[in-house]
Order: C-alpha cells, then structure tokens, then sequence
C-alpha cells in the first residue's frame, strides 16, 4: 500500500499520484476556526437519521449518521436507501458556493456523514449511482477527526492508496475515478471524536 503524507502547509492543490483516476487534495481549504465553527454548527443543527442497510440478507443499523440536502427535490439513492433532500441552510449554500468558486464544478446535492468514533464506517464503493450520471465529480470536505480515505484499484486489487484526511480539508474526485477505483473509510480500534464529511455532488 502507498501512503500519501502530506504535512507540508505550502502544498495548496495535490494532485494524487493514481492512474484512471483525477483526485485532488486541497488539505488547507477551510482555515481551522472556520473548519471548527462549521463543525459545531453541523452537529448541532443537522436532523441526523440513522438507516437500514442488507448486507448478505441480514438488516444493519448503518454504521453513521447521515442527512441530504439539495437545491432540487430529486432523491438520492444508494445501498438500498432512497433519501429526500432538505432545503439548502446558509450554511451549506454558502460552503458550496466556494467549493464550486474553487474547483469550477457545479453541484446541486449534498450528503453529509457524521461518523460518531472510530468504528463508524463506510465500507469499500464507488460514488457511481445512476443519478450522478457517467463520470461524477465528487468534492468531499472534512471536519472534525482525521480519518483514513483508503483507495483500491478495481482493476488490480493489490494496487491500494490511502491519504489521512484533514480538519478543513477538501477532497475532489473527478474524471473517471468512480469507474476505476473503489474508497472507503475503515473502522479503527483507535479513541477518535466525531467526524462530519460532506460529499458534494450534481444529481442528473
């Protein structure tokens, strides 16, 4: 496995070393106290669920809490679960606008994952939902813990990757990564607080 280590502040925009795929990491998107603040406002506000997954015909509690919000009324479905998207907060309008200023790709949906500790999880996928149309670009920001985003490569399941992911950071997925590479983020036996990850996405 390669491991991406990026603790230099003076890279803004890295672009990760994989084939078929463009991924880029902005690790200072948010400054920290915007990142905290943002933080607080999300757990305190956003109207968590915690849904159903069958899993080898057996039915789990999902291991995270997750929300949708939209700028449409389409609905997201993924893993067997059909969400309704809630109307935009300030909040998030205002961190998609820069999301889309920095990157200058559009999104109009946003799932937000609240991963409670360290065995909150979401196990090996791709983003590749027929909603999101033929090569989606995904732009995922982090707040709170950092956490392992683990890739693996569908073609040649040895050829992994993984990146820790920072308070404030922004991840982007582009190009035809959803096609070619499976992610998650794994479970750990390690004490961890809370996480909120915000995928950003366009529904067709």
């Amino acid at each position: 496995m390669f491991e991406l280590d990026l603790f230099s502040e003076e890279n803004e925009i890295i672009e990760l070393p994989l084939k078929d795929a463009r991924i880029f990491y902005y690790p200072k998107f948010l400054d920290h106290n915007e990142a905290s603040l943002l933080f607080q406002k999300l757990m305190d506000k956003t109207p968590w669920r915690e849904d159903k997954i069958k899993v080898f015909g057996k039915v789990y509690n999902q291991p995270r809490l997750t929300a949708l919000y939209g700028n449409n009324a389409k609905e997201y479905s993924y893993s067997g679960i059909t969400m309704k998207p809630l109307l935009f907060t300030d909040e998030l309008e205002q961190l998609k606008n820069k999301i889309e200023d920095t990157t200058q790709y559009k999104f109009s949906t946003v799932l937000l994952n609240l991963y409670r500790d360290g065995q909150d999880s979401n196990g090996w996928h791709s983003d590749d939902e027929k909603e999101l149309g033929k090569n989606p670009v995904i732009a995922s920001v982090s707040l709170g813990a950092k956490r392992y985003f683990h890739l693996k490569y569908k073609h040649d399941k040895k050829e992994t990757y993984k990146i820790l992911l920072d308070h404030g950071s922004l991840l982007l997925m582009a190009g035809s990564t959803q096609e070619h590479w499976l992610h998650q983020i794994p479970k750990t036996k390690k004490q961890l607080n809370p996480r909120i990850n915000l995928t950003f996405r366009l529904i067709k």
